[in-house]
């Protein structure tokens, strides 16, 4: 197999980059980005797309699995894996796109998360000083934040799914839609996830100070409602059963932390108690622990992420919890972000797994961090100006 196995496909692989590019051109106004700087992550993102298109033809991995099963014509419409493969089919078979052409379409999901991400950190860091955006557009760069979204995979489509969720969750009552759209998302590849997000959205209800009654009973209903349907599924998608105990659940989440132990990124976390499952699932590989240039590089991204966490807690202590928490509807990210951390750190037992998935929550937790630390510049306003220049 190569890139594009015809003439035709080696035509079409090309208009399908262009056409990504005029998908994501109205995006970056909606995002509040510059056309500079959007072309500049468009293109960022799709230097991964191809150096992991690159990776898997000479190595495989899923993203080559997922294109050869959709050439299955006993496919169906499904969830998880088996709706990626019918997915990738529409553009595989439906469009006799090559394996770089399919690429080039799962990068423009993952590139859309990317510029929500990007808009929603330039947001609040837009009052801060020049080091935290600088920090900010570092964060933005970091390679493993575009490399595991840009290929055929859940992983393009959750990250997408994560980064319209966090841009909604700025302006809720604006973005309610949007809201919606990303939870759909995540339910078409991981619908556990997209039960994660709906509970942090019936949570986040009860704590939101500047929501109505009214607002809180109708969004807070909602919520309820769609959780009652959601968990139940997402539980019966990862096999434990709609109607699961308490006790079916710990069984599963122990026969969890047994699986994916082959490999040097593994780990056997059973044995390990709660905060290290934790530290270990979102802050490892660390430098000295690398085996692999991808290992190297993801732990280059926990050192900042363990930077933002400690200087998070630190400015945290120093400042109104209230207001910190509930600003930009964070009551919602920080409950998705808790909530996701902890059920996927008590089940990953595999690091290079973990490298990948903690990217469905990961920005999040660090646009929350990065809300927390730095000082807010002072703006004068008109009126104050005008007394200014009077005086």
């Amino acid at each position: 197999m190569q890139l594009f196995d015809s003439a035709l496909q080696a035509i079409t692989t090309p208009l399908i980059f262009l056409m990504g590019i005029l998908v994501v051109f109205p995006l970056f106004k909606y995002f509040s980005i510059s056309k500079k700087r959007g072309l500049a992550l468009f293109f960022w993102h799709a230097f991964f797309s191809f150096v992991y298109a690159l990776y898997v033809l000479n190595f495989g991995g899923d993203a080559l699995h997922y294109y050869r099963a959709s050439f299955n014509y006993e496919i169906t419409p499904a969830f998880g894996t088996q709706g990626i493969v019918f997915f990738t089919s529409l553009f595989s078979v439906g469009l006799n796109l090559s394996l770089l052409g399919v690429f080039w379409v799962f990068h423009v999901f993952g590139v859309i998360g990317l510029l929500a991400f990007d808009g929603a950190l330039t947001e609040v860091t837009a009052n801060k000083s020049r080091r935290i955006r600088q920090l900010a557009t570092l964060i933005i760069f970091l390679p493993s934040v575009s490399f595991w979204s840009s290929a055929i995979g859940k992983d393009s489509l959750s990250f997408m799914a994560m980064g319209l969720a966090l841009w909604a969750a700025l302006k809720l009552n604006r973005r309610v839609v949007l809201m919606v759209i990303a939870i759909l998302i995540m339910l078409f590849v991981r619908p556990h996830m997209a039960g994660m997000m709906v509970i942090g959205l019936a949570g986040s209800m009860v704590f939101q100070r500047k929501t109505s009654i009214i607002q809180r009973v109708v969004f807070g209903v909602a919520a309820l409602a769609a959780t009652a349907v959601l968990v139940p599924f997402g539980l019966n998608y990862a096999g434990v059963g709609e109607d699961a105990s308490s006790e079916d659940i710990a069984s599963y989440i122990e026969g969890r932390q047994g699986e994916n132990l082959k490999g040097g990124s593994s780990l056997d976390i059973a044995s390990m108690n709660l905060p290290m499952k934790l530290f270990t699932y979102l802050f490892r590989p660390l430098p000295f622990e690398a085996n692999s240039i991808f290992a190297l590089l993801a732990s280059v991204d926990n050192i900042i992420l363990l930077f933002l966490f400690f200087a998070g807690i630190r400015a945290t202590l120093k400042k109104k919890l209230p207001a910190q928490f509930t600003t930009h509807n964070r009551m919602f990210l920080w409950i998705y972000c808790f909530v996701a951390w902890f059920i996927l750190a008590s089940t990953t037992a595999n690091l290079g797994i973990a490298m990948r998935q903690k990217w469905m929550f990961a920005p999040m937790l660090i646009f929350l961090l990065i809300s927390l630390i730095g000082k807010e510049r002072k703006t004068m306003t008109v009126a104050n100006t005008d007394i200014v220049n009077k005086i």
